[in-house]
Parts: structure tokens; sequence; C-alpha cells
């Protein structure tokens, strides 16, 4: 889309009502950039392949590498990434690490998408 077909206004005039209550509410700038960068962690659609994997249920390492045909390594790797973000949590069994989601907010963030873009 070109900027020329992004519709503006014909004057420039603030609504000082509208600025103050903007202002009042924007979360600091702390947690913007927390909440941007939670969000980025959704951009790769392997992690979105793996949490759909782990909706179903709690499974090792080599249940999601088979499950979506990669290798461990590369499947270690966006798992470290989900962990690090708190969307995932391990739990060691033996010679085996099981992986489920870490909580509820992780099926409804991604459920709340889907149905987003299927509107």
């Amino acid at each position: 889309m070109a900027i020329q077909d992004v519709e503006c206004c014909e004057s420039f005039h603030t609504h000082k009502e509208l600025l103050e209550l903007i202002s009042k509410n924007m979360p600091e700038e702390d947690e913007l950039y927390d909440l941007a960068e939670l969000f980025k962690v959704f951009g790769d659609s392997t992690r979105i392949r793996i949490l759909f994997v782990l909706f179903e249920a709690e499974v090792c390492v080599c249940d999601l590498a088979q499950a979506l045909n990669m290798t461990q390594s590369a499947i270690s790797h966006q798992l470290k990434i989900l962990k690090q973000n708190k969307l995932v949590k391990s739990r060691r069994e033996g010679k085996s690490v099981f992986y489920s989601l870490a909580d509820g907010h992780v099926r409804t963030i991604i459920a709340q998408g889907r149905e987003h873009i299927e509107e």
C-alpha cells in the first residue's frame, strides 16, 4: 500500500480530551517493548506448529521432532525460544524431557489470532 492510499485529515487539528485519555492509558515503553517481543515469538510458523502439537498433549522432544518431521536440534532451538518467553514449560522424566504449554493464555492467544484471520 502506497502512502497516498492512506486517507489523512485535510487539516491539522488535535482533540485534547482524546490525547489526554490516550496518554493516561498508554503503557510504559518497557511494557510495550516486552509485548512486541512476545508477539515476535509468534512470527515463526515452526514455533506455531510446535504450539499446536502441545495443544494436544505433553510430548517429548523426540515425539515433537517426529510429528513435525524435523531434527531434534531444530526443535530444541525453537523450544528454547518458547521457554524463554514463558510459553512452554518442561519436565524431565528419566532420560526424556517433556514439554507442555506454560498456561492457558497460550491457547487463548492462538485462538484469538485464528479468529482474527478468519474474519
